[in-house]
């Protein structure tokens, strides 16, 4: 017998891989004794096959044999069993991953090796609605946690020859099948090399969601908080990332699939910017960048404005807040940051809480919070109105991945507002933007097309062009690459 191969006898296998599973209870053997008193037996993992396919598809095809005919492991294969995928296993190492896979395993006593039939019987959750990324026109379909059908759901819209799926087991304990798709001749094929190497090279011991992924692939020389992987749960959204040659990867047990690479402009932009007119998707788009703005610079500006620029505002302006900050026994900085932080509890709690009530507390609570505060002369009114359009901002831009930065350097910038005005406001910036030049994701710029500037590509940079005057309106929906 090999050191990872099978003994020619029955209960030896049967003892051994029982002893591999620690005698788990879930782990069931039926035995069977086949026409001329062969011993077979049936291993598979209870919950994770489909019973009445075992019945129907396999049991009884097995006992449905009349004493006449030969039985052999190649026979069941190729004139008994009417299965599904059905292959021939040697190591016990790979039969073991075929029965965590929703396989089912068939020896026969006096036989080395065995069959793997592919009979998966979990539940899965029904294709719903994006819960992350709405849309009022457009698909309304979203990924599931089932890697097969969230590959299924893009080849449905690329229906092209070209399309390739490389299949990989990643997570030493988890052995997670993940999925890299791309199109060939589009995708760049050092970087689909390149990331498949590093998938291969993964030493994680689980992978249970894509993040265990996107650290591990993540550029190590780049310290950043700025997302370098999109995240979406929208197939049309991958589909179009495709088609630009960009790569896919899904990660089996999570609706979320990675796309590389991604650029700034592609968290900005949103599925449906494709699916109305340009000129209100412009729109729109335009308005994405001022609640950017606004999200990043609102409290900072304010606080440089009212603690060392007071000059720089108009005269009624001026009166009318220091009116307000009459009886604040508050600076502005400690009014925004106690303000802030208040939101950002008040957002967490809400994402946490049951969904039925959730919602109501964070709407509730900001009102009656703000307005204790205001009454109590704790924070001023101006400082109220400030936090709340910038809490509303953030959440006009489309992915939650670069809110999440945005909101962080936001307290960095209302740091540097408070301790040197608008020079330290202005030193941030540009600090920031630089950081952003430095940024490259799978090998290209962060700020692509814009810096550096490429003219080829700004029919969809900043503004979407309409589909009859760009040169790439045929295969262009989605993201600029």
């Amino acid at each position: 017998m090999k050191e990872d191969g099978f003994s020619p006898l029955l209960h030896a296998n049967i003892e051994r891989m029982k002893l591999m599973l620690g005698y788990s209870s879930d782990f069931i053997v039926r035995e069977l004794i086949l026409p001329g008193n062969k011993k077979t037996a049936i291993f598979y993992l209870d919950g994770m096959v489909d019973k009445k396919e075992l019945q129907d598809s396999v049991i009884s095809a097995l006992l449905d044999r009349t004493p006449e005919e030969p039985v052999t492991l190649q026979e069941l294969k190729d004139h008994v069993l009417d299965a599904g995928e059905v292959c021939v296993t040697r190591t016990l190492e790979a039969a073991l991953e075929q029965l965590f896979s929703g396989s089912l395993f068939i020896m026969m006593d006096g036989v080395v090796d065995g069959l793997s039939i592919a009979l998966p019987g979990w539940n899965d959750r029904a294709i719903t609605e994006s819960k992350t990324q709405s849309v009022v026109r457009g698909p309304q379909d979203s990924f599931t946690e089932t890697l097969r059908t969230n590959t299924t759901l893009v080849r449905r819209r690329i229906k092209d020859t070209r399309i390739r799926i490389v299949s990989l087991k990643v997570g030493k304990m988890t052995k997670t099948d993940v999925a890299v798709m791309y199109m060939d001749t589009l995708a760049d094929e050092k970087q689909v090399r390149r990331l498949i190497g590093r998938l291969q090279a993964c030493k994680q011991d689980r992978v249970l969601e894509g993040e265990y992924l996107e650290e591990f692939l993540h550029e190590k020389k780049q310290l950043t908080i700025f997302p370098t992987m999109y995240n979406t749960d929208r197939p049309d959204t991958i589909a179009a990332g495709i088609m630009e040659g960009k790569i896919a990867i899904f990660v089996d047990g999570t609706p979320f699939v990675m796309l590389t690479p991604a650029l700034f402009v592609d968290f900005i932009q949103s599925a449906e910017d494709y699916y109305q007119r340009p000129f209100y998707s412009n729109l729109i788009r335009l308005l994405r960048y001022v609640a950017l703005a606004i999200c990043l610079l609102a409290p900072s500006v304010y606080i440089a404005l009212t603690t060392f620029h007071q000059d720089m505002l108009p005269t009624q302006l001026l009166l009318s807040l220091a009116a307000q900050r009459e009886g604040v026994p508050l600076p502005a900085f400690i009014e925004a940051l106690l303000m802030e932080g208040t939101f950002e509890i008040l957002r967490e709690a809400g994402i946490r809480m049951p969904r039925t009530i959730g919602q109501a507390v964070s709407i509730v609570g900001t009102i009656v919070i703000g307005q204790a505060a205001v009454e109590a002369s704790i924070v001023s009114a101006a400082m109220v109105i400030i936090v709340s359009i910038t809490a509303i901002s953030s959440f006009v831009i489309p992915a939650y991945a670069m809110s999440i930065p945005i909101r962080i350097i936001r307290f960095v910038f209302m740091v540097l507002s408070a301790s040197f005005g608008v020079y330290g406001l202005t030193i941030g910036i540009i600090v920031l933007v630089v950081h952003l030049c430095h940024l490259r994701s799978a090998g290209i710029p962060y700020l692509s097309p814009s810096a550096p500037f490429h003219a080829s590509q700004q029919n969809d940079a900043i503004f979407r062009m309409p589909y009859w005057k760009s040169t790439k309106g045929q295969t262009k929906q989605g993201r600029s690459s």
